[in-house]
Order: C-alpha cells, then structure tokens, then sequence
C-alpha cells in the first residue's frame, strides 16, 4: 500500500480521511448526494422483504415460511460478511485486478476518505454496496427452494457471498478490477447482482436435485403459487426499492439518477405488459397477475446495468425484449432438467445477460455524462467494440458463478453436519413444520407450533403451570366443552 500523502487542507485520500477531532470530514462531500446516496440504500433494503413475499407467495404452503425465513437470514448473514471482509474483498484500495484486499478488515479505517464513488464518504458508500449483497444472496438462496437444510444454508451462504459474489463485485467495480479496466458497462448490478444470483441459484438448484412428490416421478415438478397476493406485495415491494437501487448508482444526486429512475420505471411497466400479453396468448387467454408481476421484474433486472447510460426511450425496449425473450426462458429448467422453482435463471440471469447485451448498443455518451462520467457509449456512438466488452463481461461473470458455486457445494454437501438437503420425509412435511416450528398460516397448525422455553434448572424445579394444568384436566375434565392446555390430533395432551 503506498504511503498517505496529507493534501493541503489537512485531510487524506486513504485511511480514515483525516482526524476527526482536527477538521471536518463533512465539508469535503455535498450534502444533497450523500442523502440521496444514503436514501438509496434504504430503498434497497426494501428489496429483501420483497424478495421473500415474493418467493413466499410462489411457493406451496407448506414451506411459505422458510422462504421468508431465507431472506431475513440472508440479510443478517451478509451483514456480518460485509463488515468482516466482505467490503475489503471488493473496494479494498489499491487491490489487484481480480479482488480487493484486507486493507479494510472489519471496517477498519473505513470512514472520512473518498470512496470508490468520489462524490460520497467510504463510510457511506459501504452502507449503500451493502445492500447490493445482501439483495444478491437474498435472490440466489431461491434457487434452494422447499428442499434445502435451513442450517448448512447459512454456512453456505456466507462462502459464497466471500468467494462468488466479491471476486466479480470487485471486477466490475473497484476502480482496478479488470472488467473496469476492459471497458465493460455495468451500472447497478446486471453482472454481480443479477447473472451472478442467477447462476449461483441455477446451481444450487442442480446440485440438490428436483423436489420430492410423489405424484411427479418423471421431469421437473411445477406448482402454482400458493398466495398470488404476496407475489403482487413481494413485487411492488421491489419494484419501490429498485428506484434506490438504479437511482443511487450514480453515486450523487444529479439529473442522471432521476434521469436512471425514469428509465426504470419504463422498463419495468413495459415488461409487465410484454410478459402479460405473451401469457394470454400462450396459456388459455387468461390476464396473469402472476405473468404481470414476474414481466415487471424482468424488465427492472434487464435495465440494471443500462439504466444511467442508454437513452430513456429505450427503456421500451429493454423491457419488452426481456419480458418476452425471459417469458420463454422459464421452459429452460424442464430441457435441463433443473428444479429452479423460483426461476431465479430465467428472471436474473438471463434478464441480467439481455440488459447487458443491450447495454453494448444502446450506452450512449451524452447520457452518462449527465454527472460527468466519459465513456465510448455504444453502437450508437459507432463504438462497436462494447458489444464484445459487454459479452466478455457476462461469460465471465457466468461461468465464475457457476462453476464456483458448483465446486462449493460439492465441498459442503461432503461434510458429515453440513448436508445441503432436507430428509424426504422432511420436505414431504414442509420445511415450516419440519424444521422451522412455525407457520405462515396458522388455521389448522396451531397444535404443532412451536414456542421457545427456558430449559428447567435446579433453581426451577417446579413444573410449569401448563403441565399443572394438564394433570389438572386430565383427572377433572372441564365442563361445557372448555379446555385447558393444547391437545394433540389425537387427544391426548402434548
């Protein structure tokens, strides 16, 4: 690492950015970008309920609660990685081509100085980036869907986020990482967010093998969503946070982040209307909700790494290209025999490999230098070389995460307490019932739910009143169809 050098004013482009108790650390950064910078990443913190109403409404009942469970444990995981090395392994100064460094260990002199985004503090642009990865874990964990072990998942989750999702973070965006350094266009995520979770889930979901049912025993099983009303939550949920997520990638707040905030709300409506019609004239002439909300996604996923560099009307395009072409894309998991129940490759990964395609021939100059940036732009700046930039970019980030997250969860799955799958009997039951205790819906469960209590000690050796109350009943037995305590199917007490 070379040495700081102190600028004339007292303050540093590295470390800490200066003493806090000497100068102001505030004055070297215009307000207005880092409240809109910081704004953003509480928008796309809105992403991670959103994803699990999402997954939670397509899937079946019985294991609703595990894939809300996936997204919360997916954002306290990621937290923790992200403060450990995880912002290091990326934006680590003065890093190699292919990963950053452990110059910021656990935030360690993460503060005042410029970040990677020069505009807003290091500080503030490791909250923002934050949110990126745990929106990314977040998505790829679906792949997993209703068959997956809850605990090894967490294990996994976390190496994957180390050695997946911060190689081609840093790629694309340190300042060194060699993506950056090819030329290759990415704005907000089409490569490390979204082609990434989707080959990361694509794996997960071949390495575990299709779902259990017994009514399906050839091909892959498909299921229709159990709850359409948390898909359309789960939805609008991300659609809102993808305002912060494309908007805030500016790293300020310029006309080019409203300029990212129109185009991704064109992309995403387009692409709603794009997946509805093809769903109409494909399946029995019915208006999908479910189609209309999937499109909406679609759309938003292909604009990511276009939406501060092509022109706004183009926005049309990407979303009815991608929510026509990843409409098709669906059928992929049954030529491939792939139990991908969320779709997580047909949505991100090939709605990631599309806007990043595009972005190759429709970035346009005048656009990203709405804040300054330079760049070549695309075809329509008769700079045809992007378009290879564009398809390097995403077979790399492809086959990275693929072929990585296969070799991991090969490893895990060999390891006697980290097996990656449920029992058969386990999924045949419901993940929410089997491992979890607890349920979405608690109508006909609430006999089998689950409450925590403090194990007895020598200090306490007086049974709990409920036990009382159940020896109480079983020898007076209550009148007038009163009962006391909870019994089982069969109507003996727990």
């Amino acid at each position: 690492m070379s040495e700081e050098t102190p600028l004339p004013s007292g303050y540093y482009d590295s470390g800490t950015g200066g003493n806090s108790l000497e100068v102001d650390l505030n004055v070297r950064f215009d307000k207005a970008d880092m409240v809109w910078v910081a704004v953003s990443g509480c928008l796309v913190f809105l992403m991670v309920p959103g994803v699990g109403l999402l997954y939670s409404g397509l899937a079946r009942k019985k294991h609703a609660l595990s894939l809300l469970w996936a997204s919360l444990m997916a954002a306290g995981v990621v937290s923790f990685q992200w403060f450990f090395w995880g912002y290091s392994l990326v934006f680590g100064r003065d890093s190699s081509n292919f990963l950053g460094n452990m110059t910021n260990f656990c935030l360690m002199d993460v503060l005042g100085a410029p970040s990677t985004a020069s505009t807003v503090p290091d500080i503030l642009f490791c909250f923002f980036q934050g949110m990126f990865a745990m929106v990314t874990g977040c998505l790829m964990v679906g792949g997993a869907c209703e068959r997956a072990a809850l605990g090894p998942m967490i294990v996994f989750l976390f190496c994957w986020i180390t050695v997946v999702y911060c190689p081609i973070a840093a790629w694309t965006w340190n300042a060194n990482g060699w993506l950056a350094d090819l030329g290759a266009l990415d704005f907000a995520g089409g490569g490390p967010v979204h082609m990434n979770s989707g080959a990361g889930a694509l794996a997960y979901a071949l390495w575990l093998g299709k779902r259990h049912d017994p009514a399906v025993a050839k091909g892959v099983p498909k299921y229709k969503p159990h709850s359409v009303t948390s898909v359309v939550l789960g939805t609008v949920f991300l659609w809102f946070g993808w305002f912060g997520f494309n908007g805030g990638s500016t790293g300020n707040a310029s006309m080019r982040s409203w300029y990212a905030c129109v185009s991704t709300n064109l992309a995403a409506g387009t692409g709603a209307l794009a997946w509805l019609f093809v769903d109409y004239f494909r399946f029995g002439r019915k208006w999908t909700t479910t189609g209309m909300c999937c499109g909406a996604i679609s759309g938003l996923v292909a604009i990511t790494p276009a939406a501060g560099y092509t022109p706004v009307y183009f926005a049309v395009a990407f979303g009815i290209v991608a929510g026509t072409l990843c409409n098709f894309a669906v059928e992929l998991k049954f030529l491939m025999k792939i139990d991908d129940g969320m779709d997580v490759f047909a949505l991100h990964g090939v709605g990631g490999f599309i806007g990043s395609v595009m972005t190759g021939l429709f970035a346009a100059d005048y656009v990203a230098a709405l804040d300054g940036t330079e760049i070549d732009g695309g075809w329509i700046n008769q700079h045809y070389v992007q378009l290879g930039y564009q398809l390097a970019a995403c077979c790399a980030t492809l086959l990275w995460s693929f072929g990585v997250t296969s070799i991991l969860l090969n490893i895990q799955d060999r390891i006697p307490f980290l097996k990656l799958r449920l029992s058969e009997d386990q999924e045949i039951i419901g993940t929410d019932a089997a491992v979890i205790g607890e349920f979405t819906y608690n109508e006909d469960q609430q006999d089998n739910m689950f409450i925590p209590q403090p194990e007895p000690t020598p200090l306490s050796p007086i049974k709990s009143i409920r036990s009382v109350l159940g020896n109480n009943k079983s020898q007076n037995p209550p009148a007038n169809g009163e009962t006391l305590g909870s019994e089982t199917s069969s109507g003996k007490p727990e």
